[in-house]
């Protein structure tokens, strides 16, 4: 399992996957702004206390800095969900370049995937308030918060590398055969989650990762 994401990460931060990180980045960073200031104009307008100078002011800097930091944390799961329009584009692109020799994959039509992408956004926004509360239990929250990502994630990808190939039932059918490796797949990527700036790179890495792993369960070595 190693040596599959050690080289997934290399793919990730190689050329081809690039533009994809620059796109789906880009879109992510542009929707937050407009989020950002709608919750400015939303405060100011319902919030009058302009005949107070100082404190109009003070409020305004500091919803402003909250906003910014709240919406710091909801990167990486919106980055999340414009990287699933790109999924089949970046499963495509690992078969062509590890699995020349197998059939090529199919691409999952366009309203599926973006319903797949929102799907998996609210398991995500699920799992991790749970694990939120939990922060409350000391000793656990830690734990709670890979267990819950590692599950999550790797369920997700892998049935998505899965179903390129065969049925949605046949995909959850052979992610709980190897249910033990697709979890271990799925908690390293909830390391690279945990990790700030670089969980941005966590839903391009997550596809590769999970792209070789169902390559590995059927059989498949990568080209050298």
């Amino acid at each position: 399992m190693l040596s599959l994401a050690m080289r997934s990460i290399a793919q990730v931060l190689s050329q081809p996957f690039r533009a994809i990180l620059w796109k789906s980045l880009g879109i992510t960073i542009a929707l937050l702004v407009v989020i950002w200031l709608a919750i400015e104009w939303a405060v100011t307008y319902l919030v009058d206390i302009s005949a107070y100078p100082w404190a109009d002011t003070a409020f305004s800097v500091v919803t402003g800095i909250g906003a910014f930091i709240g919406l710091g944390f909801l990167i990486a799961p919106v980055a999340t969900v414009f990287v699933a329009l790109y999924q089949d584009e970046i499963a495509e692109k690992v078969e062509r370049a590890d699995y020349r020799e197998d059939p090529p994959g199919r691409p999952m039509p366009l309203i599926p995937s973006v319903l797949l992408s929102v799907k998996f956004l609210g398991i995500v926004i699920l799992g991790n308030i749970i694990a939120l509360f939990l922060l409350l239990i000391p000793g656990v929250n830690v734990v709670a918060f890979f267990l819950v990502n590692g599950y999550l994630i790797g369920r997700e990808y892998f049935e998505f590398a899965a179903m390129r190939f065969m049925t949605p039932a046949d995909a959850k059918r052979l992610r709980k055969a190897h249910g033990a490796e697709v979890f271990v797949a799925g908690l390293i990527v909830a390391c690279v989650l945990a990790i700030p700036i670089v969980n941005l790179l966590a839903p391009i890495f997550g596809t590769v990762l999970m792209v070789h792993l169902q390559k590995r369960i059927s059989g498949r070595i990568p080209l050298r």
